[in-house]
């Protein structure tokens, strides 16, 4: 089959691969649709996945084309999502419901070949059906609403807060449509690239600027999100956020990334600085969300390019250029 494969640092091809073959609790998956994401540029830096080549891609769906000897619950010819998060269910942190922080953590398409390829592999218990009328083709989108999901959890956001989000990308556009529905008072986004702030006024947005001073909040936000993961943006989120508020770093930053805090002021106005890390109990709502509707995937998918081109999209990627970019085998 037809894979793309990150084979060094810096380095992405496409080329034959052997066809995947099922274990007894897993099932082979066509890909209708794979998602390129920060991770992946990670990947081609260095970052992330423990060793090279990998076959990238953990934001994919499509149809079941074969199960293994002792997979009951999904069939031939289900359209399926799948979760790409593989845990130890051992350790400290799976053991106390941390699944997410395994200290063994592995996942589709980062440690194991993913889904930008004809064909992947999967566990049964990571594949969720998904109803007829949602196409697959669309449906790489459920693993990055899943995180975004899971970062609302991690907010446990009351109503009426005032948030700020930095970044329009997929990410900070999906936090956007989740802060709209958990009952924010004003969601306020901030990005540099004014392409990406017209789809963001798109959604709708109670404000939207180059920079946060042009919002006109001097008591700054209830919620400040960074979904950026960039030094800049990160370190002015921090100033911003109203006494009693909550910082949420949801982007993923370089491993050498470094900002300053003010622990003074952390301490003085009881500001609450947080983190979220991929996915934990939210695929399956995520699947659910996007059955009814949460997402426009005609606003979110930007561009869909046949998986040959897999090295430009990681360039165009890389580059800013679109929204979300997803391949198509």
């Amino acid at each position: 089959m037809k894979a793309a494969v990150i084979e060094s640092v810096g380095r992405a091809v496409v080329t034959e691969v052997p066809d995947p073959t099922p274990g007894p609790r897993e099932v082979v998956v066509e890909v209708a649709a794979c998602g390129l994401c920060g991770t992946d540029l990670h990947i081609l830096q260095g970052e992330f996945a423990p060793k090279l080549p990998i076959v990238p891609g953990h934001e994919f769906a499509g149809e079941v084309v074969g199960v293994g000897a002792q997979v009951t619950e999904i069939s031939i010819g289900d359209q399926v999502a799948v979760d790409p998060s593989l845990y130890c269910y051992e350790c400290r942190y799976c053991r106390t419901g941390h699944n997410n922080l395994c200290e063994r953590w592995a996942a589709i398409g980062v440690t194991t070949a993913g889904g930008a390829a004809q064909y992947a592999v999967a566990p049964v218990a990571n594949c969720v059906k998904l109803p007829e009328h949602v196409r697959t083709q669309d449906a790489a989108l459920v693993e990055p609403l899943s995180c975004a999901v899971r970062g609302y959890d991690v907010l446990q956001s009351r109503l009426g807060a005032h948030v700020l989000i930095y970044g329009s990308g997929t990410m900070g556009l999906m936090m956007l449509e989740l802060a709209k529905r958990t009952g924010a008072a004003s969601v306020d986004v901030v990005d540099l690239n004014e392409a990406r702030l017209e789809t963001a006024r798109t959604l709708g947005v109670s404000g939207s600027a180059a920079n946060a001073d042009e919002l006109d909040r001097p008591q700054g936000w209830d919620v400040v999100v960074d979904a950026t993961g960039n030094a800049a943006a990160i370190q002015d989120g921090l100033d911003r956020v109203a006494k009693a508020g909550t910082f949420l770093q949801f982007g993923v930053a370089d491993y050498a990334t470094r900002v300053t805090i003010d622990p003074y002021r952390i301490y003085n106005q009881e500001i609450t600085i947080t983190g979220s890390m991929a996915v934990l109990h939210s695929f399956e709502r995520a699947a659910e969300l996007f059955a009814n509707g949460v997402l426009d995937p005609e606003i979110f998918i930007s561009d869909r390019i046949e998986l040959e081109r897999y090295p430009q999209a990681l360039e165009q990627f890389a580059a800013g250029v679109g929204r979300k970019i997803v391949v198509v085998p």
